[in-house]
């Protein structure tokens, strides 16, 4: 089930870049994938100069069904308090469920998250084409538990399946943890009194923290 919500009315981060909007040019439109309210604090921060934001929220991999209401309530609230448009894909449980048979045995960070990262990615990367936007970004890189590298390769992946005719969608690759980007994204939600979770959101992450 896919939803639009919010729009342009929010103040704080912005939406779109004031350089851009002061030379009177149409910045890219950039979809970001978001895993959650916090993290998306400092790459909106981060992104907002020169970018058209729009945020997106699809992460069947998050468990329990009340932990991941608090997650999404806590996106809707972020995207209220600066602004921007947030595309909101709920379900995709049991395509995750597929998508990681045979890699429950994984470590947490070993190859089952990497089929996560590109699952979640390509649908993405579809809404993108559909919003006709020129890019997609990911906020997952900013966790301190996360290696940018893996995530940059696929969302490269995703976006080259996506890329059946023109404009040609590309993958903005970044590690926003560099530069003190994780510290700014705790000092934000904090900011914007955004609920923080203890898990990266799937139940396997969950029996680490039990």
């Amino acid at each position: 089930m896919a939803s639009t919500e919010g729009g342009r009315q929010g103040t704080g981060l912005g939406f779109q870049g004031a350089a851009a909007a002061q030379a009177g040019t149409a910045p890219p439109r950039l979809l970001l994938h978001c895993c959650c309210g916090p993290c998306a604090t400092a790459v909106i921060e981060r992104l907002r100069e020169g970018h058209d934001i729009a945020l997106y929220w699809f992460n069947p991999n998050i468990q329990p069904e009340d932990e991941f209401a608090r997650r999404l309530e806590a996106m809707r609230a972020l995207a209220e308090a600066v602004g921007l448009p947030l595309h909101i894909e709920e379900g995709g449980e049991e395509e995750w469920e597929r998508a990681v048979a045979g890699l429950e045995a994984e470590p947490e960070g070993g190859a089952r998250c990497d089929v996560c990262y590109r699952l979640r990615l390509e649908h993405a990367a579809a809404k993108a084409r559909e919003l006709g936007c020129e890019a997609i970004a990911a906020t997952l890189s900013i966790s301190p538990h996360k290696e940018a590298e893996r995530i940059n390769r696929a969302g490269v992946v995703a976006t080259q399946s996506a890329n059946i005719g023109e404009p040609r969608l590309r993958f903005l690759a970044a590690d926003y943890k560099s530069a003190g980007g994780f510290q700014r994204s705790v000092e934000l939600a904090k900011q914007f009194g955004l609920y923080r979770q203890r898990y990266c959101g799937c139940r396997f992450s969950l029996s680490l923290r039990a």
